[in-house]
């Protein structure tokens, strides 16, 4: 009975560290936001600020790993190439840029609510333990809403297609999500660093991120470039 009182009193409470994520996120999230929405030169110093921590961080994950480094460093690029390509593009530039952001938020927040109530079966429990498939479908549904939202917000593509394309974005996001996971768990380290307090490494914080971007952009590359509002 001694060892079972004393598990419980060190398990972690529902929502531990929620109040500090929340902090950190109210200060940064309108800073991004705000770079965003002004463009040029704004949204090049927050890629110029960020390209150097993301190296930083995946040289720590891919340390000694040379064809693992090569690929996380390709990556990388790719997602701040993606960003300042899609914010600069003439056409519905800070549009799209709010869009993905948008999406990715929702998809984080409807997961990590959803899958912390309901919890359930683990989505890849070799990977990221934490994760389940109650959250993916929490985050899938507010991706949906967001994407929507955003849409109706501008004024621009239709509700439908755009919450199917919150969808896309919100499995795109897990899935960038479970490679920086699997990142860790091969160099044995919780985070990819310790510069946002309640998140961890940069790279925590925009790994879905990462990968929305780099898949927007392709197909951009592929369906033209008013994709997805017309």
């Amino acid at each position: 009975m001694a060892a079972l009182a004393s598990s419980d009193s060190v398990s972690p409470p529902r929502f531990r560290g929620l109040l500090v994520r929340i902090l950190s996120a109210s200060i940064l999230g309108p800073l991004l936001l705000a770079a965003l929405w002004l463009g040029f030169p704004w949204v090049d110093i927050v890629a110029a600020l960020a390209a150097p921590i993301m190296v930083s961080e995946w040289l720590r994950l891919t340390h000694g790993r040379a064809p693992a480094r090569v690929l996380a460093l390709a990556y990388a690029m790719a997602a701040v190439i993606a960003l300042l390509w899609l914010r600069h593009q003439p056409p519905y530039g800070r549009e799209t840029s709010i869009w993905i952001v948008a999406c990715v938020w929702a998809t984080d927040t409807g997961a990590y609510f959803l899958g912390t109530i309901a919890g359930g079966a683990k989505l890849a429990p070799r990977i990221s333990p934490g994760k389940t498939w109650s959250g993916l479908i929490g985050g899938v549904c507010w991706a949906a809403v967001a994407s929507a939202a955003i849409g109706l917000l501008f004024g621009l593509g239709g509700t439908l297609t755009l919450a199917v394309g919150g969808v896309a974005i919100a499995v795109i996001a897990q899935l960038g999500d479970l490679a920086e996971s699997a990142a860790k768990r091969a160099a044995g380290v919780k985070d990819s660093g310790k510069l946002i307090p309640g998140h961890g490494g940069l790279l925590d914080r925009i790994d879905g991120l990462m990968a929305a971007l780099v898949a927007v952009a392709l197909a951009r590359l592929t369906l033209g470039d008013s994709w997805p509002w017309t």
